[in-house]
């Protein structure tokens, strides 16, 4: 016969129930490494072209201002997105200690995880549409 204390059994639900936000969470710090990594780029880039170092060019010097804030707008949206899935985990967690149902705290908490990730994924698809847009190839045969 195995004997089990409540809140035991409470803590072992709490880490099931966490393991979802945790990969979702997991998913987001993915993201956030190449939302990072564009930024890094539209930095340098821009560097070198208020450093003259590649010539001036003052339409694409605003393109990538401009980019550069809607990176930053989806960063700092699934930043908030990882936060709120942080919150979620440790609502879990004290609810499960504490015995105390927070499950509109959990919801809410859910809730703002997932609209801050479909701001952040929107923002950054915004970002990505406007980098191909400012994208001038020439074919060689011209």
């Amino acid at each position: 016969m195995c004997i089990h204390s409540e809140p035991a059994g409470n803590v072992a639900t709490a880490i099931q129930l966490a393991l979802a936000p945790v990969f979702l969470l997991t998913g987001i710090a993915g993201m956030l490494n190449v939302m990072m990594g564009r930024l890094a780029r539209i930095v340098d880039r821009g560097r070198a072209l208020a450093d003259g170092a590649v010539g001036e060019k003052p339409v694409e010097l605003k393109v990538l201002e401009r980019r550069r804030r809607i990176v930053s707008i989806a960063i700092t949206a699934c930043t908030l997105a990882a936060l709120s899935l942080c919150m979620v985990i440790t609502a879990l967690f004290a609810g499960a200690l504490l015995d105390i149902a927070l499950d509109w705290v959990v919801a809410a908490l859910f809730m703002t995880a997932t609209l801050s990730l479909i701001v952040g994924l929107a923002t950054f698809l915004r970002e990505v549409h406007l980098s191909s847009r400012s994208l001038h190839f020439l074919r060689p045969d011209r």
